[in-house]
């Protein structure tokens, strides 16, 4: 079984890292440095595996990524460098030609298609067909949602300001209500002051 994945840049950057075996978080650093370090220092030309404590190391370079598993002893090492290139393949189906920076800003995505394709370090579907459709469900799913979301908003957004339009009208009602009862208040004052002169006046 695998125990883990790691794709890291030839300047050591971690990229993408899957466990599926748990380990502690002091551990997963120490066999993250320990591993990228060994890789890295390792000629070009050097055999795809190598023993490193009770775990084989199978990795393959593409491009500007190193791609790094660790397996148990009775695991398959050629099969394993398969199983790379294959994940590679589904990279390039889905992004054209996959590079580094889409592993940066698309990692969301590298780590769905790793889930399509391994799961508890077993291998659960080989077929790059059904990834892609897997894939384009996915995203259809997320297009939808970001729909609904961007509607949600707007209709947000345009709620507040009809509400905010009859809050000023209804506050302008009212001062307009105020200084209509002042006007008659003044208005039925001036009268009463002219009646009460003229009883006077008489």
């Amino acid at each position: 079984m695998m125990r883990f994945l790691l794709l890291f840049s030839r300047q050591g950057k971690l990229r993408l890292q899957k466990w599926f075996t748990a380990f502690s978080d002091r551990d997963k650093k120490k066999i993250i440095r320990d591993v990228t370090q060994m890789v890295l220092a390792r000629p070009p030309k050097s055999c795809n595996f190598l023993q490193w404590r009770d775990l084989k190391i199978v990795y393959r370079r593409y491009a500007s990524l190193y791609f790094c598993c660790g397996l148990e002893q009775g695991d398959n090492e050629l099969l394993t460098l398969e199983l790379l290139h294959r994940y590679v393949e589904l990279l390039d189906q889905y992004f054209g030609n996959v590079c580094e920076l889409d592993i940066i800003f698309n990692f969301e995505k590298a780590y769905f298609i790793l889930d399509e394709f391994i799961i508890g370090g077993e291998v659960q579907e080989t077929s790059k067909a059904s990834v892609a459709k897997s894939m384009e469900e996915a995203d259809s799913l997320q297009e939808v949602k970001h729909t609904h979301t961007h509607t949600h908003k707007l209709a947000e957004v345009v709620i507040h300001h009809v509400f905010t339009d009859v809050c000023v009208l209804y506050v302008h009602n009212l001062i307009l209500s105020a200084r209509l009862f002042v006007f008659q208040i003044n208005y039925y004052r001036g009268i009463h002051e002219c009646y009460n002169f003229m009883n006077i006046c008489i």
